[in-house]
């Protein structure tokens, strides 16, 4: 895959007084009363985000937030102004909507190092359907394109590839760079390991009877939620010789504690293997969700912010969201 223009290759020259529009992953997670219970996203999108600023540009800030079918009030991205405000150390605006009048307003009143976030763009169904006329609706509001959006560069969107065709340059934004730097680089002549012993439970539950058993002969009703000993053992010393680690999913069922042992004993050894010099990528929403209940996430050479996206460039493909990037 080319290498792809980056926002680092934009100059005070090229941004002063620019409208950017940024695709951001400000996904995260909200508990019942709207609470951000993970601002991973919204911390990873910063970087990308105080460049522009600091070049004197003009930030239109758009994201998705769950699956919401039509508009749907528990998925407005309004509960992350705060956050966002208190991190970019700047009164973030918020649109009610993503494309009109209302929101080409407000672009028009933005000052230079100004950030408005637009509502989640999946409120409208042609997002997803990659409308070129919804996608020109949402270039219009901008001279030129920045996706930082990992998570959702395997998807062909109108905010993440449709956007691309109206708005030149179109550039990866640091956290895109780095995914790609360090995914890109990794991911070859990859050996498959699977448990040779499990931990089973008799039903789904935290307080479930479990034993160990070989993982050829888990007997009928019960279900195995952990890996064994003699697995945990074998994994580690194969991971001992390993120069790249990307760790996609947990090992078992760690938010019961009974079967956390398996994936805290891997992230435990990813953790050393980090310190001795090891690349460490731990990808998904729960391996990330693991080795973060471990306190162990600091250790880890990279988190990514992708799980699909991850590992369909691990696999080889081609993320839409990427390739309609300009190329370096």
């Amino acid at each position: 895959m080319a290498t792809k223009k980056s926002v680092s290759s934009l100059k005070e020259g090229d941004l002063k007084g620019k409208k950017v529009f940024v695709r951001a992953d400000l996904n995260v997670p909200l508990d019942d009363s709207f609470k951000i219970t993970d601002d991973t996203r919204i911390r990873a999108a910063v970087p990308t985000i105080k460049y522009l600023m600091s070049n004197g540009a003009r930030i239109i800030l758009s994201s998705h937030l769950g699956r919401p079918k039509g508009v749907t009030p528990k998925y407005s991205l309004k509960p992350l102004v705060p956050r966002l405000s208190e991190l970019l150390e700047v009164e973030v605006k918020m649109a009610s909507d993503c494309i009109g009048p209302e929101v080409e307003k407000l672009v028009a009143e933005l000052p230079e190092r100004g950030v408005l976030l637009l509502e989640n763009v999946r409120f409208y169904k042609e997002e997803e359907k990659n409308d070129p006329e919804f996608a020109k609706k949402l270039a219009s509001l901008a001279d030129l394109y920045v996706n930082d959006a990992f998570g959702t560069a395997h998807r062909a969107h109108a905010s993440t590839e449709g956007v691309t065709k109206y708005l030149k340059p179109s550039v990866a934004g640091f956290l895109m760079q780095k995914e790609l730097d360090y995914l890109v680089g990794a991911a070859k002549g990859v050996s498959l390991l699977l448990p040779t012993d499990v931990v089973i439970a008799d039903k789904f539950a935290a307080d479930a009877n479990s034993k160990i058993v070989p993982a050829n002969s888990i007997p009928d009703g019960w279900m195995g939620l952990d890996i064994g000993p003699d697995s945990i053992k074998s994994f580690s010393e194969t991971l001992d010789t390993t120069q790249t680690v990307i760790w996609n999913g947990p090992m078992g069922v760690f938010e019961f504690e009974k079967f956390a042992a398996g994936t805290e004993a891997i992230a435990k050894k990813l953790a050393e293997l980090s310190g001795k010099g090891v690349t460490t990528i731990i990808g998904g929403g729960d391996s990330v969700a693991a080795v973060e209940k471990a306190g162990l996430a600091d250790k880890m050479s990279h988190i990514s912010t992708g799980g699909g996206a991850s590992l369909e460039l691990l696999e080889g493909k081609t993320l839409p969201g990427v390739l309609a990037l300009n190329d370096a």
